[in-house]
């Protein structure tokens, strides 16, 4: 190989600089054979696309490390997602990233599943990976397309959202004020903070007094970064300035709150407890007349869909059903 003369006094190249990139060609001169020899090598050494590329065995769990170094940490939850993320890998043996299959991730489903993992968690955690591929593939850091991007999430069934009635808020208050003096004294405003205004439990525990003005309250720490402001009463106003000044910013309550309910005869569905209060705000609203869309924007949602679950409990629900009825005049049966 490399160049040689000719019988007829040209030139032929034969080179491979690299396996499996050879290289031939003849020239009329000795200096134009070995320009062309040189050009070769350059382009093997130079351009990418000319050498074959390692192949890309990282593991699951570097992946997922580099996806949180440069993506997750910025995510409020990316702490949490990457510990969930680590678990799997884990479950799954750590495979080499571009080997994953949608068959071995759907056996570890279903043994999560099979173990009494919710079907929510196990989409947030199919949200999760795909994440990881499809942020890394748009950051240029892997060369391979997302391997779960034909896996469907789980079909969830929707379940009805429980909520209190007047006598449930009572009993539940309560027995919140008959504890002891030494009882957490922060829970009972939580409780009526919540009920008052539809806010999620941290919203509400982690309120403070630059967030209380003009009879409203200013939630920042939203579950999607939104800040949102809701009217309260004044009563509620001066309440909350005096309870601080007295006692200093709100504490960890939620296990006061759960202790305070299994007190009660209130029977909630599980992963319904501090979330009830929520519920009960926005059923309350639409059982006495209040507007969809002005529940949404006090619940802060997104969407009007996800509020649109409490719309049932307006008095006019649906009400055409019964005005346009075809059974509506028959005569009753002799």
């Amino acid at each position: 190989m490399a160049i040689t003369s000719l019988p007829d006094g040209r030139w032929k190249v034969d080179i491979e600089p690299i396996k499996g990139r050879r290289f031939r060609r003849i020239l009329k001169t000795k200096a134009d054979a070995k320009r062309f020899e040189l050009v070769c090598k350059q382009k093997v050494t130079l351009e990418p696309e000319w050498s074959p590329k390692a192949k890309d065995l990282r593991k699951l769990s570097e992946l997922v490390e580099l996806w949180y170094d440069l993506h997750g940490h910025t995510l409020r939850d990316g702490v949490r997602r990457k510990t969930a993320l680590m678990n799997m890998a884990a479950r799954l043996k750590d495979p080499a990233a571009i080997k994953l299959t949608p068959t071995a991730y759907m056996k570890d489903r279903r043994n999560r599943s099979e173990s009494g993992i919710t079907d929510k968690t196990l989409n947030n955690e199919l949200t999760y990976i795909r994440a990881v591929y499809n942020e890394l593939y748009a950051l240029d850091q892997v060369k391979y397309e997302n391997p779960l991007a034909k896996v469907k999430p789980l079909k969830l069934q929707q379940i009805e959202l429980s909520w209190l009635t007047q006598d449930q808020i009572q009993e539940l208050l309560d027995v919140i004020r008959s504890r002891s003096a030494g009882a957490n004294p922060h829970l009972e405003l939580i409780v009526l903070v919540c009920l008052a205004t539809g806010a999620r439990w941290s919203e509400a525990e982690n309120l403070k007094p630059s967030s209380v003005r003009n009879r409203a309250v200013t939630f920042s720490n939203t579950k999607n970064g939104k800040v949102r402001t809701v009217p309260i009463s004044q009563e509620m106003e001066q309440r909350l300035l005096q309870h601080w000044k007295t006692y200093g910013p709100f504490t960890s309550s939620i296990g006061a709150f759960r202790r305070a309910l299994e007190k009660t005869t209130i029977e909630l569905p599980k992963g319904q407890a501090a979330h009830v209060l929520r519920h009960t705000f926005a059923s309350h609203f639409m059982m006495n007349g209040g507007n969809i869309l002005t529940l949404q924007k006090i619940l802060g949602h997104s969407a009007v869909t996800v509020t649109m679950r409490y719309a049932h409990l307006s008095p006019d629900h649906l009400q055409d059903a019964v005005l346009f009825s075809p059974v509506l005049g028959l005569s009753e049966p002799a």
